[in-house]
C-alpha cells in the first residue's frame, strides 16, 4: 500500500485505517488496552511517521514519543506496518517478552518510558539540551493528552523551553475532550488553552487532528510562523475516531461515561468495529486502484479472567458509601479514577461529599490536609503507583501537622501486570513506611476490606490502605478475617515450624497453594496473614518466632524497604536466644509486563517457585 498510493494524504488515510484494524486486534487479543486514545491519536501518529519526521529511525534523526503513553497500541501497530517492529509482535501486546502496555525503552523506537503523566516536555527539553551541548540538531515531537494537562509538571516545563528558544520542540495535544472515562470539562476545565500556552511564550496553532489535510497544513505553518521558539499544536480529535462503535460522538447526550478508555471490547463491539474498519480501509484501497484487502485469519483470544472473589476496590467503595451514611465526617477525594477506585456508589449516594480533583494528586493531598484541619476525615483516592509518589511531600507535610487522613491506593502491587511498570506499585511501602503517624494496611479479601474501612474510621493515626485491583484468588477469598490489631497477624493455615508471613490476596493466595504443594514432601507450611506492612508488634512476633525454625516473609513489593525489612529489624531487636532462620522474598528488579501467571513466575512469586524456595530453606 505504501509503495502504491502516490497521493500523500490518501496514503496517510489508508495507513491510519490499516493501523486501526491491527490496533483493535492487538487490544482485543491482549484483553486490555486503550482503544479510545489509540484511535484519537492514530491520524496524528500516521502523519508524523509518514510525512513529518526526518530519519526517525536513525540514531540522530527526529524524535517522536507519546507522553501520555496510553495510545501506544496504535504506535506499535504503525511501527509494525512500517516493518520497524517484528510482525509477530502484533500478537504479543501486554505479554511477557512482547510489547509492554505503556512505552518502555527496552522496545525499539521508544526513546522514553511514559505512562506516568506530565513528563514529556521535560524529557524533550533535556534531550534538546544534550543535542545542543554535543553539536547535534534535530527536532523533537511530543504527544500529550488533554487530561494530562492537569498535571502540574506540564506547566512547570513550559517557561524554560520558551526561554531557551527551543524551536526544535513541537508539542501536540490530543484534545479529544475525554480523560479516562469522562469529559475533561466536567473534571477540571482547561480554560483558554491557546491563551495559556501563549502566556508562556509558545507559538500556538490549532487544527482538526483527525483530518490529515489539516494536519499537513498545520505542521507546515508551525515551521513557517514559529521558527525561533517551541510551538504547540492543539489537535482537536474525537476519542475513538475512525470507528463509530468507539467514537465519543456516538455517545448518548446524557451519557457521562466513555466505555472504551481501557479494557477490551465485547465480542459484539469487536465484530461491529472490525466490520466498520475493514470496510473503510477497503474503500480507501479500492479508490487507489489497489486489489481487495486480504486479512490474516487470526481469532482474537482475550485473556481469561481468573476466578475468585470480587475486586477489592468495588467492595471498598460500597463499604465507604455505607459508612458515610452513618458518619458525616467522611469526605471522598479522587484524582480522575472514580471508576477504578470503586467510588461510583459514593458519588451517587453522597455527591455533596465527593470532590473530583482531576489529574492533580499534589493539589488533592494538600486539600485533604485542609479538610482534616476543618474537622473532617478525608479519604484520598488514586492508583497506588501515583498516590504514594507524586504527592509524597504533601503526604509528609500532612503527617507533620498530626491530622488524620486516609489514603487509599488501588492497583497496588505487581498485578495486574498488563499495563506495565508505570502502573505497578511495588515501591509504595518503602516510600511511605517511614512517614510518622502513618500506618500501612493491606487487606486480603472482601471481609478484611470492610474491617479495614472500620479501622480507618477509628484509628489514632493516618492510614494508607493498599488495595490490590486484580481478582481475588479463591484461596484468599475464603480467608476468615480476624480483629484488626495494629502490628498483629493471624494464622490462616496451621502448620509446623516453617512459617511464611504474607499479606494481601496475591501473596496469600500463592502461599496457600504453595503449602498444598509442599504437603506431598511432608513439609507442613504454616501461613500467617500480617496485613500491617510497616508495623509489627514485638510481643506478637516474639511468640511467633518462638514457634518457628524458619521464618520467611513474602511480599508484593520490592525487597528493600518493605514488610520483610520491618519484620527482620523487629526480630533482631527482640534479642531472642534462638531466633529462627529468616528469609525475605519479593521483587528485586523493575516489574515486568505480561499475564498474571507469566509475571508471577518471572519474579519468583508463583506458588510452585515459593514451594521450591521453602524446600531449599527446609533442607539447609
Amino acid at each position: 500500500m505504501l509503495g502504491s498510493i502516490g497521493d500523500t494524504a490518501d496514503r496517510t488515510r489508508a495507513f491510519a485505517a490499516l493501523t486501526r484494524i491491527s490496533t483493535l486486534y492487538m487490544v482485543t487479543r491482549a484483553g486490555s488496552g486503550h482503544l479510545g486514545s489509540s484511535f484519537s491519536a492514530c491520524d496524528i501518529v500516521s502523519h508524523l511517521l509518514l510525512n513529518e519526521l526526518s530519519d526517525p529511525f536513525e540514531e540522530h534523526g527526529d524524535v517522536y514519543f507519546s507522553s501520555k503513553g496510553h495510545d501506544v497500541p496504535s504506535l506499535y501497530a504503525a511501527l509494525i506496518g512500517l516493518g520497524r517492529l517484528p510482525e509477530e509482535q502484533v500478537h504479543q501486546l501486554r505479554r511477557l517478552g512482547g510489547l509492554p502496555g505503556h512505552p518502555d525503552v527496552a522496545t525499539a523506537h521508544m526513546p522514553f518510558n511514559t505512562g506516568s503523566l506530565g513528563m514529556g516536555v521535560s524529557k524533550a527539553k533535556g534531550l534538546i539540551l544534550a543535542d545542543r551541548l554535543q553539536g547535534r540538531s534535530r527536532r523533537v515531537f511530543v504527544l500529550m493528552g488533554d487530561g494530562e494537562l492537569q498535571e502540574g509538571q506540564v506547566w512547570e516545563s513550559l517557561g524554560g523551553a520558551a526561554r531557551g528558544g527551543m524551536s526544535e520542540l513541537t508539542l501536540i495535544i490530543d484534545h479529544n475532550k475525554i480523560q479516562s472515562d469522562t469529559w475533561v470539562n466536567d473534571v477540571a476545565d482547561l480554560g483558554d488553552l491557546e491563551g495559556r500556552f501563549e502566556s508562556y511564550g509558545w507559538g500556538v496553532l490549532r487544527c482538526d487532528g483527525n483530518d490529515v489535510d489539516q494536519l499537513a497544513k498545520t505542521f507546515t505553518a508551525r515551521a513557517e510562523r514559529f521558527p525561533d521558539r517551541p510551538a504547540v499544536i492543539i489537535a482537536d480529535t474525537v476519542k475513538g475516531a475512525g470507528c463509530a462503535t468507539f467514537a465519543a460522538t456516538s455517545m448518548p447526550a446524557d451519557e457521562w461515561r466513555y466505555r472504551f478508555h481501557s479494557g477490551a471490547p465485547s465480542d459484539k463491539d469487536y465484530l461491529s468495529a472490525h466490520a466498520e474498519l475493514v470496510a473503510a480501509a477497503a474503500a480507501l484501497l479500492a479508490a487507489a486502484g489497489l486489489e481487495t484487502l486480504r486479512l490474516t485469519d487470526e481469532a482474537p483470544r482475550p485473556a481469561p479472567v481468573p476466578a475468585g472473589g470480587p475486586r477489592l476496590p468495588e467492595v471498598y467503595g460500597k463499604t465507604l458509601s455505607q459508612r458515610a451514611s452513618e458518619d458525616p465526617r467522611i469526605v471522598a477525594l479522587d484524582a480522575d479514577l472514580v471508576l477504578d477506585t470503586g467510588l461510583i456508589p459514593f458519588v451517587q449516594a453522597h455527591p455533596d461529599r465527593f470532590v473530583e480533583f482531576g489529574i492533580a494528586e499534589q493539589d488533592m493531598v494538600s486539600a485533604a490536609g485542609g479538610l482534616a484541619a476543618g474537622g473532617l476525615l478525608p479519604f484520598v483516592h488514586s492508583f497506588s503507583c501515583f498516590l504514594h509518589s507524586r504527592p509524597n511531600e504533601q503526604i509528609y507535610n500532612n503527617a507533620t501537622e498530626g491530622r488524620r487522613v486516609v489514603y487509599v491506593g488501588s492497583l497496588a502491587g505487581v498485578l495486574p501486570a498488563a499495563p506495565g511498570h508505570s502502573h505497578q506499585a511495588v515501591r509504595d511501602v518503602s516510600a511511605l513506611g517511614a512517614v510518622p503517624g502513618l500506618v500501612i494496611l493491606e487487606p486480603a479479601n472482601a471481609e478484611e476490606v470492610a474491617a479495614a474501612v472500620d479501622y480507618c474510621l477509628t484509628a489514632d493515626e493516618s492510614v494508607y490502605l493498599r488495595l490490590v485491583s486484580a481478582p481475588v484468588p479463591e484461596a484468599s477469598a475464603t480467608i476468615a478475617a480476624a480483629p484488626l490489631r495494629t502490628g498483629h497477624g493471624h494464622t490462616v493455615r496451621e502448620g509446623g515450624r516453617t512459617v511464611a508471613i504474607g499479606s494481601g490476596p496475591v501473596v496469600l493466595g500463592q502461599l496457600l497453594e504453595a503449602a498444598r504443594l509442599l504437603d506431598a514432601d511432608g513439609i507442613d507450611l504454616r501461613v500467617v496473614n500480617l496485613p500491617w506492612l510497616n508495623r509489627v508488634d514485638s510481643g506478637w512476633l516474639a511468640t511467633l518466632a518462638g514457634e518457628a525454625d524458619t521464618l520467611l516473609v513474602v511480599e508484593n513489593h520490592y525487597t528493600h524497604g518493605g514488610q520483610a525489612d520491618t519484620v527482620a529489624r523487629a526480630l533482631l531487636e527482640a534479642g531472642l536466644a534462638a531466633p529462627p532462620a529468616f528469609h525475605g522474598i519479593g521483587l528485586t528488579e523493575v516489574p515486568l509486563c505480561g499475564s498474571p501467571e507469566e509475571v508471577l513466575w518471572a519474579h519468583g512469586l508463583s506458588a510452585g517457585q515459593l514451594a521450591e524456595r521453602v524446600r531449599t530453606f527446609a533442607t539447609t
